[in-house]
């Protein structure tokens, strides 16, 4: 089975359906084998896909600076928690323990680190599946400006046409492999 790097919000946001999609992904991940690799947090999302996973079963490695450790937001009841001196270092490790890359809904993190992740994709550093997972349309504007951005020359549509955009996790999993 893969290990899913799975990026999300340290917050829940405003739509409760967020955190019912962050739950069943975590559920039907667990359900297919999967391990989860995430930020390592016991809040928002990021606490609410760990959950669902852990109660499925699923194995769940948590990567987090230490200096977010040390304020106390992460989950204590992870399989595997790994402690790095930055968010350079944090990337770099759940980046080596994933076989595939996921989006949930999120703010600056999230978006940071997937943009990352897509770009290392563009430019040959990886070949892994990415996916957002597009709940109630929350990526639709982000994906507008993908679209924008290679109208305009800056990127080229096949890396666009690349990512696997699904509204449920289920559908998601699927695609990504």
């Amino acid at each position: 089975m893969a290990a899913i790097c799975v990026f999300c919000g340290s917050r829940n946001g405003a739509n409760p359906a967020y955190a019912e999609a962050a739950r069943s992904f975590g559920s039907e991940l667990a359900r297919r084998g999967h391990t989860l690799v995430y930020g390592g947090g016991n809040i928002g999302l990021m606490g609410v896909v760990a959950d669902a996973a852990l109660a499925g079963g699923a194995s769940v490695v948590g990567v987090m600076p230490t200096l977010l450790v040390e304020r106390e937001i992460a989950h204590a009841g992870l399989d595997t928690m790994v402690s790095t001196p930055g968010m350079h270092e944090r990337k770099a490790q759940m980046h080596a323990r994933s076989d595939a890359y996921v989006s949930l809904p999120g703010g600056y993190g999230t978006i940071e680190e997937f943009s990352e992740v897509i770009s290392w994709r563009q430019i040959g550093i990886h070949r892994k599946p990415v996916g957002f997972l597009n709940t109630n349309g929350y990526y639709d504007p982000f994906l507008v400006m993908l679209r924008a951005m290679a109208s305009e020359g800056f990127l080229d549509d096949p890396s666009i046409d690349e990512l696997v955009v699904e509204p449920t996790g289920g559908t998601l999993l699927d695609r990504l492999f």
